[in-house]
């Protein structure tokens, strides 16, 4: 799966893999800063995906 982010710089990052880190090892998620796109290879839901990344603070919209 793959979602447009808001993350902006590895602080971003941090903040959204610590609330990722809490549903899926840190293995099964990346983010391109440059597209700021999330990559997640888990196997989980898109609203679980995008709950986490709302509670870090950011933005999440499916795009793939």
């Amino acid at each position: 799966m793959k979602f447009k982010t808001n993350a902006k710089c590895g602080g971003c990052v941090t903040a959204i893999g610590t609330k990722l880190n809490e549903i899926m090892t840190t293995d099964d998620w990346s983010i391109d800063l440059p597209s700021k796109v999330l990559e997640v290879k888990a196997d989980v839901s898109s609203e679980a995906v995008e709950k986490a990344v709302t509670a870090a603070g950011f933005k999440a919209e499916k795009i793939d």
